[in-house]
Parts: C-alpha cells; structure tokens; sequence
C-alpha cells in the first residue's frame, strides 16, 4: 500500500536563502552589540526572527507559495499533491508587515541602529523616509499596488519578482512602523497624538483594498482557478474572499489595536501630570543616555541603562 505523500500543511520545507537572511541578520545584531540590550528588547529580536522564518518556511509557506513552483513542474508526482492559497498568502503578508516589523524595532538597541545611519546621505534619506505622512505613503501605495491584478499575476508566475514583493513588502513595514517605535531620538517617533492619527489613517488604504477583493463578483486572479485546491469545499472565489477579509478585518483592527495601546500610553502620562504629547527619551529604551554612557567608557560599554 502507497502512503499519499504528506500535504503542504504537513510538511517543513526550508528555503537556504531565508535562512542565510536571518544568520545574517542576527549575525550584524550580535556584532554590533545588540546581546546588550535588556533582556525583553533581545527577546523581541529574538521573536522577530522566529516570526519571520515561520513565515517564509513550512506549512504557511507551502500554502502560500508552493504552487507557484509546481504550477511550472506539474508532471511530478509531489506537485501533483501541492496547492495555493490565496487566504493563506493574505496571512503570510500581514505577518510580513504588521507583526515582524515591531518586534524587529522593539528589539533593536540605539546603538545597533546608528552606524547603520552614520554616512550623511544615509542619514538624510533616513529622516525623510520616516516622517509620518511619507512613511505611511511609503508603505501603502505598494501594498496596494501589488494586489492590482497585474502586478499581482506578476508575482506569482516569476518566483525573483516574487522574491523582491517580498522585500519590499518588509522594508516598507519597517519605515511604516518607525514614526511609532523608532529605537533611536535622532529619527524620532511622532507624537502620541500624530501617532494615534498615523495608526488610524494606515487602516484606511488597508480597509480599501481588503473591501474591494472581498466583495469583487469574480476571481480577480485567474491564476488561483487553476491552482491545485487544499480543501475542496473551499472555492477559489471563496478563497479570494476570505483572505480579502483578512486584510480587511484582521488587517485594520490590527492597526487600530496598536492605536489604542498609544492612547492608554499617552492616558497614562497624562494622569501622571505630564501635558506633553511628545515620547519621552525612556521610551526609546534610554537610548539618549545609553549613548552618553557608552562614549564616556567607550565602544565596548554599549548598554542600555535601567
């Protein structure tokens, strides 16, 4: 008796280059003295890395992408078993953008981030990018680009354009993030104010885009028709729905979640009498005088002070 091969929600495939990315990742980090920082921001660096190769190895990833691979070799008998999900892609990119990017920020000590900012240009670039309104912008328009049938058809027939989706999806989730929980003053957070405005404002374009794949009358991605299905009660028009509702739903109260944690933050500095709107220089973990502290006993004391 033949055992059916294991279903791609069955199986822990990983991707070298993923891989590589995060030893690399976490590789700077170490370098550059991120292990200093206190014990809660490390675990967040931590949890960041895990979130991430969660994301683009295993199950959710073979739900995610593993058709676009057995699309192109459907004569083998393991493609024959593998599918795509759109809802399960949906998933994969709120994670990419609204749960790695905090936990990447949070964890991330001052001193890990300004060498990275050190040459001018960089510097420069750097501050515009994570003004409120630019990032926002930053952010948005190519998230809702990529799901302009298109671009999105693009994506999922060439696996490199794939690759740079991806990409670019991270990296304007961590710009987008930044005017909220920048680790460094220098690039400062926006006020709790403007932030509680930001967070609200980012649901909108989300809000949008989620509506208008839900309640489409049709598959708006014809590559999903012909795509192998994982559960036959779920129709490709189902499918399509379910995950727009996800960006939709999941996606803006997800948003709105985090605006809220800034208002209680700002409540509470209210009630302790501080009328201020600004962050303080505490919120960054210190990181003002870390950096005092650090040039004084120099570049091997680089720590965050309680």
């Amino acid at each position: 008796m033949t055992l059916a091969p294991p279903g791609p929600w069955q199986r822990w495939d990983l991707h070298p280059s993923v891989v590589i990315g995060l030893v690399l990742l976490g590789g700077l980090y170490v370098s550059l003295g991120g292990l200093r920082a206190r014990p809660r921001r490390v675990a967040s660096f931590a949890a960041a890395l895990v979130v991430l190769f969660l994301a683009l190895n295993g199950p959710l990833h073979n739900l995610s992408d593993s058709y676009l691979f057995s699309a192109r070799n459907s004569t083998t008998s393991a493609a024959a078993n593998d599918s795509y999900l759109f809802s399960a892609h949906m998933v994969q990119h709120l994670v990419l953008t609204l749960v790695f990017p905090p936990l990447l920020l949070y964890g991330t000590p001052a001193w890990v981030v300004r060498p990275l900012l050190g040459p001018p240009a960089v510097f420069r670039v750097a501050r515009w990018a994570t003004r409120p309104l630019i990032a926002g912008v930053i952010f948005s328009a190519p998230i809702t680009l990529w799901h302009f049938p298109r671009f999105y058809e693009a994506a999922l027939e060439h696996h490199a354009l794939h690759i740079v989706q991806h990409l670019v999806f991270l990296a304007t989730a961590v710009i987008m993030w930044w005017p909220v929980l920048s680790p460094v003053p220098e690039l400062p957070r926006a006020s709790y104010l403007a932030q509680l405005l930001y967070l609200f404002a980012l649901g909108l374009p989300m809000s949008l885009a989620g509506a208008l794949i839900t309640l489409a009358d049709g598959v708006l991605y014809p590559f999903y028709v012909a795509a192998p299905r994982v559960w036959e009660g779920l129709a490709p028009l189902a499918d399509q729905q379910l995950g727009g509702l996800l960006m939709w739903v999941v996606g803006t109260i997800y948003l709105w979640g985090a605006a809220s944690v800034v208002w209680f933050r700002w409540s509470v500095r209210e009630e302790r009498g501080d009328a201020d709107g600004a962050v303080p220089l505490e919120a960054y973990g210190n990181a003002e005088f870390g950096m005092r502290n650090a040039e004084r006993r120099g570049p091997g004391s680089n720590t965050e002070t309680t």
